[in-house]
C-alpha cells in the first residue's frame, strides 16, 4: 500500500526505460530502479507541495514516500539487480544511467528504512522543537520537504552510474544538508555551522567534478561501469591525482581527518537531522563513494594505504575527544567520526585481503542502526529533562525504562557485545586486521577499546548512577523508533544472516568478485575472540579509571582546539572575508575599478595559459596584397578613432567619437564580404548614438559642465593607460595565435550553411541567432524582459526620478 503513490512509475513497457526487471503479464516490467529514481526526483517537491497545502500532512507525505521507497528496496533485494539507462546528451556521451546493484540496494535500504523511522520520530519532535522556540508549527512543512529532498538525493547518488549524474546528486545532498542544519535560522550558530558543512563538503565536491572530467579524458566515457571494465582490462590506471580528488571528497563528506571539524558543529541541527544525516545518510555517503570507486582506487595501492592511515587517525583522535565531551550530542558526533574511521581503515585494509571491504559494509549497517537509536535517545532525553550535559543527568532508567532498554541494546551493539549485530562487525574487523599484521591488530583492539569507553560513558551517564535531573513523560513516537532499532540490533545479533547477505552483495560490487562470510559465535580461543576479549577488559578498565587519564585527554582536546584544522578554517574564512571586503571597496569606488578587477585577473590567467602552452610556430606573418589597401586604411582609421575617443572632455564629443569606432568596424565587415553584418553594426551604432544623445539632452547642462571641467586624475590616467596596453597586448596575442592556426578541413560553418534552408531562411546569420542559438537568445530576451518589468514597476511607484 505504501508504494501506491508510485504505481504509475513502477512499470515501463518492454524495457524501454529499464535495463532489467521482473516481467509482468502483458509485456510490462516491474522496475524497482525506475521507481526509486522517480522517488529520488519527486520526493522533496511532493512533500513541499503537501506541506504548502496542509502543513500538518507534510509528515504523512514523507512517511508514505519513505515507506514506498523501503517497500521497493525490499522488493529489489528479493528480485536482484535492475536499472535505468536513457540517453541524456548523446553528443557528450552522457546518459541517465542508474543501477540498483548490491551496493546501491544496501544504502537505499538504510536511506529509506531509517528515514521512515526518523520521519515518525520527527512527527512529534519537530512540533515540540518549534513550540520551545516560539515558532509557528506550520514551519514543520519545510523541514519534512528538506528531509525528503535529502533522502531522494541519497537514492539518486547510490544508484548513479553516470559520473555527472553522480556529481549532481552528491551536490544536492550538500544543499539539502545545509537547509536541515540551518533549520533554526534565527540561531547564528546554526547558520554558521550549516555554512561550515556546506563549504567543507561543497569545495571538496569540486574535486569530484574535476576527477570525473579527468576520468572521461583518460577513458573516453562518463559511464562508471565502462571505466571500471576498461581499468580491469589494463587500459590505464586511475591515476594518483584523480584518486586523491575522489578520496578527498569522500573523506570530507564522512568527516574524516583533516575535515572532521564540521561534524561536531553540525550538532546545532535538530536531533532528527543528526540522527539521519550524521549516522546513516550524509556521512555514510562518503564511504559509499569509496566503495563505488573501489575497483579504480585499488589500482593505486598508495591510495589504500592512505585510507588506512587516515582511518586509523580519525578513529584514535576522535575516539579520545569523544571521552572528553559533556554534551551528549557532541559525544555522539565525535564517536561517529571515530566509527567511520573504522570503516575507512577497513577499506584501506581491504587492499590485500577481502575481509576489509566486507567488514566495512557490515560495519556501516550495524553503525547506522545503533547510532540512529542513540541520537534519537539524546533527543528524547533532552526533551524529557531539558538537559544536554552528561554531568547533569543520571539514573533515568527508572523513569524511562523502555528508552533505556532500546538505547541500551544500541549501545551494546556499538560496543560489539555478544548477542548484538555489532559483535560480528568487530569480528570481521579483527579478521581484516589479522591479515595485515601486528600493527593493524593493535590499532583494531585500541579502536574497539575506545568505543567501549565513550559509549559506556554516554549510556551510563544518562541512565545509571544517581538521579540528577527530573524526567517528564515523552510521547510514544520519541521512544518507539529507539525500541524498534534496539530490537533490530538484537534480532540481527541472533540471526545475522540477512545482514551478511546484504554485505556480501555490496562487497561484491566493490571487489568485483563474489565473497562469502559466515558470522557465527565460536566458543574457542581463535584470535578474533581473544582480540574481542582484550577490548572488553581494556575498555572496562579505562571506564573504571577515567579520573586518572581524563586530564591527559582534556589536554589533547585543548591542543586540537588551539592548533587544529577548525582554527585554520576560521582564520581562512576571516582572511577571505577581508579580501572580499577589500575587493568590494575597490570595485564600488568607480567604474574603472570594477573594470580593472575583471581585466586584471583575466589577463593574468591568459598570461599563465600562454606560458604553460607550447607556442612554437604558433604565430605567423601573412603578406599584405594590393587589394588589402582599403582594409588596412579602415583598420588604421578604427585604431585612430579608438585613441581619439580617450581625448575629449565634453560628453557629446566622446559619444560621437565612440560611435565612429563602431562605424569603422561596420565598414570592415563590409570589406570582408558580410554586408548583412555591416548593416546590423550600423543600426546598432546609430541606435546607441541616438540613445546617448537623448540621455545627454535630459541631463542638466550644469552637471555636464561641472563633470567636464573636473581636473583629470593623473594617477587614474596612468592606471587606465597601463590596463589598456595590457588588455590590448593580450587580445593581440590571443587573436594572432588563433588566426595563425591552419583552418580545419571540416568546418562547422559548412554544416550551418547547408542546414540554413531547413530553418526556412536564406541568411545563415539569422539562422544562427534564431535557431542554433535560439535558447541562448531566449534567455537574453527573458533577462531584458524581467529588467524592463522591474523598471516599469519602480516607475509606477515613483521610485525612479
Amino acid at each position: 500500500m505504501l508504494a501506491v503513490p508510485f504505481s504509475l512509475l513502477l512499470f515501463v513497457s518492454n524495457g524501454t526505460l529499464a535495463t532489467s526487471g521482473n516481467t509482468m503479464d502483458g509485456g510490462w516490467q516491474f522496475n524497482p530502479a525506475a521507481s526509486l529514481l522517480a522517488l529520488a526526483v519527486l520526493s522533496g517537491p511532493l512533500t513541499w507541495l503537501v506541506g504548502r497545502w496542509r502543513p500538518g500532512l507534510a509528515w504523512v507525505a514523507g512517511a508514505l514516500l519513505a515507506g514506498g521507497g523501503l517497500t521497493t528496496t525490499i522488493v529489489a533485494i528479493a528480485t536482484g539487480d535492475s536499472g535505468v539507462d536513457v540517453a541524456w546528451a548523446p553528443s557528450w556521451g552522457l546518459r541517465l544511467a542508474f543501477d540498483l546493484d548490491g551496493l546501491a540496494r544496501l544504502y537505499a535500504l538504510l536511506a529509506t528504512g531509517i528515514g521512515l523511522l526518523v520521519v515518525i520520530y520527527a512527527r512529534r519532535y519537530v512540533p515540540l522543537h518549534l513550540h520551545h522556540q516560539g515558532r509557528d508549527e506550520r514551519e514543520a512543512g519545510p523541514f519534512f520537504a528538506a528531509f525528503l529532498l535529502f533522502m531522494g538525493a541519497m537514492l539518486g547518488l547510490v544508484m548513479a552510474r553516470d559520473l555527472i549524474a553522480l556529481f549532481v546528486f552528491w551536490d544536492v545532498t550538500a544543499l539539502a544538508s545545509y537547509l536541515l542544519i540551518s533549520y533554526d535560522r534565527q540561531d547564528a550558530n546554526a547558520r554558521a555551522s550549516a555554512l561550515m558543512a556546506l563549504l567543507v563538503t561543497g569545495i571538496s565536491a569540486l574535486g569530484l567534478l574535476v576527477a570525473a572530467l579527468l576520468i572521461e579524458d583518460r577513458y573516453g566515457t562518463f559511464d562508471l561501469g565502462a571505466v571500471i571494465a576498461a581499468a580491469e582490462a589494463g587500459d590505464h590506471s586511475l591515476g594518483l591525482t584523480t584518486g586523491i580528488l575522489i578520496v578527498s571528497a569522500a573523506l570530507a563528506k564522512s568527516a574524516q581527518l583533516p575535515f572532521h571539524f564540521w561534524l561536531p558543529r553540525a550538532m546545532a541541527a535538530p536531533t532528527p537531522v543528526s540522527a539521519y544525516l550524521h549516522s546513516a545518510a550524509m556521512v555514510a555517503a562518503g564511504v559509499f563513494l569509496i566503495g563505488r570507486f573501489y575497483p579504480l582506487l585499488a589500482t593505486e595501492p598508495r591510495l589504500l594505504d592512505g585510507l588506512a592511515v587516515v582511518g586509523a587517525g580519525s578513529m584514535a583522535i576522535s575516539g579520545v575527544l569523544a571521552t572528553t565531551r559533556a554534551d551528549i550530542k557532541q559525544v555522539l558526533a565525535y564517536s561517529t567520526i571515530s566509527q567511520y574511521g573504522y570503516v575507512v581503515l577497513m577499506l584501506g585494509l581491504g587492499g590485500q585481503g577481502h575481509y576489509g571491504a566486507v567488514a566495512a559494509v557490515f560495519y556501516v549497517v550495524a553503525h547506522a542502526l545503533a547510532k540512529t537509536a542513540l541520537f534519537l535517545t539524546a533527543g528524547a532525553v533532552t526533551e524529557a529533562t531539558g538537559e544536554r550535559r552528561l554531568d547533569r543527568m543520571g539514573g533515568l532508567w527508572r523513569s524511562m525504562p523502555a528508552l533505556a532498554a532500546g538505547s541500551g541494546a544500541a549501545a551494546a551493539g556499538l560496543a560489539a557485545l555478544p548477542l548484538t549485530v555489532g559483535f560480528f562487525k568487530d569480528e570481521l574487523f579483527f579478521a581484516a586486521a589479522l591479515e595485515r599484521g601486528p600493527a593493524a591488530v593493535a590499532v583494531a583492539v585500541g579502536g574497539a577499546t575506545l568505543t567501549i569507553v565513550y559509549i559506556g560513558r554516554f549510556w551510563g551517564g544518562i541512565f545509571l548512577g544517581p538521579r540528577r535531573a527530573t524526567a517528564d513523560p515523552v510521547p510514544l513516537a520519541l521512544v518507539g523508533p529507539v525500541v524498534v532499532l534496539g530490537a533490530a540490533i538484537l534480532l540481527t545479533g541472533v540471526v545475522p544472516g540477512p545482514v551478511a547477505r546484504l554485505a556480501e552483495a555490496a562487497a561484491a560490487v566493490s571487489l568485483r568478485e563474489a565473497m562469502t562470510v559466515s558470522p557465527a559465535y565460536h566458543l574457542d580461543t581463535r584470535p578474533e575472540n581473544l582480540m574481542a576479549l582484550a577490548s572488553f577488559v581494556l575498555g572496562g578498565t579505562l571506564l573504571a579509571t577515567r579520573r586518572f587519564w581524563s586530564p591527559a585527554a582534556m589536554g589533547l582536546a585543548r591542543i586540537g582546539q588551539r592548533f587544529g584544522p577548525a582554527r585554520a578554517y576560521g582564520r581562512g574564512l576571516d582572511g577571505f572575508e577581508r579580501f572580499s571586503g577589500a575587493m568590494r571597496r575597490v570595485e564600488v569606488r568607480d567604474l574603472r575599478g570594477r573594470v580593472a578587477t575583471i581585466l586584471l585577473p583575466a589577463g593574468v590567467l591568459v598570461i599563465i595559459a600562454l606560458i604553460a602552452t607550447p607556442t612554437r610556430d604558433a604565430f605567423s606573418f601573412g603578406t599584405i596584397q594590393r587589394g588589402d589597401a582599403g582594409l588596412v586604411m579602415i583598420l588604421i582609421a578604427t585604431c585612430g578613432a579608438g585613441i581619439a575617443s580617450t581625448l575629449p572632455r565634453d560628453h557629446l564629443s566622446m559619444a560621437l567619437t565612440v560611435s565612429g569606432v563602431g562605424y569603422c568596424l561596420a565598414v570592415t565587415y563590409a570589406l570582408f564580404g558580410a554586408p548583412d553584418v555591416a548593416l546590423v553594426a550600423v543600426l546598432v551604432e546609430t541606435m546607441f548614438a541616438l540613445l546617448f544623445l537623448g540621455m545627454l539632452s535630459l541631463l542638466p547642462r550644469r552637471v555636464l559642465a561641472e563633470e567636464a571641467a573636473e581636473p583629470e586624475n593623473h594617477h587614474h590616467g596612468r592606471r587606465d593607460a597601463a590596463l589598456a596596453v595590457i588588455a590590448g597586448v593580450i587580445a593581440l596575442v590571443v587573436s594572432w595565435s588563433a588566426l595563425s592556426r591552419p583552418t580545419f578541413r571540416e568546418s562547422v560553418a559548412v554544416d550551418y550553411i547547408e542546414l540554413a534552408p531547413d530553418a526556412h531562411a536564406r541568411d545563415v546569420v539569422t539562422v544562427i541567432l534564431t535557431d542554433f542559438r535560439g535558447l541562448d537568445t531566449m534567455g537574453e530576451i527573458t533577462v531584458i524582459g524581467i529588467a524592463m518589468l522591474g523598471i516599469a514597476g519602480l516607475l509606477r511607484r515613483g521610485r525612479l526620478r
